[in-house]
């Protein structure tokens, strides 16, 4: 990967769950890549992110609209919202996600959401 920011590498994050294309998604993560969020069980790994994205994923036809980006040192914050469906049902919601970087890769991802369950 060229030398990016954690800004950047986020920002295209974005843009690429938007376009579905989950081949270059992850290889924005690391190959040991954890993701948490709230009451559901974590998800380990590039094959499993992958998976997530390509079937578990319960939010479809969607976008994603960046409110603000904050960097300290190798984690970005991230505040937005998302429009959408999800499980059919037409839905808008705020998010926050903390992405944790080593080597221009994500290591980590945490989301949070204003919903009970994403």
């Amino acid at each position: 990967m060229a030398t990016t920011t954690p800004e950047s590498v986020v920002r295209t994050y974005y843009e690429l769950v938007d376009a579905a294309r989950y081949d270059d998604l992850v290889r924005l993560f690391a190959e040991d890549i954890r993701y948490e969020r709230p009451g559901q069980p974590p998800i380990e790994g590039r094959d499993a992110l992958r998976e997530f994205y390509e079937s578990g994923r319960p939010l479809e036809d969607g976008s994603h609209e960046i409110h603000s980006v904050i960097v300290e040192d190798l984690t970005a914050a991230v505040r937005g919202s998302f429009t959408g469906k999800q499980h059919g049902e037409q839905v808008r919601f705020g998010f926050a996600d903390f992405h944790e970087f080593e080597n221009e890769v994500i290591t980590r991802r945490y989301t949070y959401t204003d919903r009970d369950e994403v």
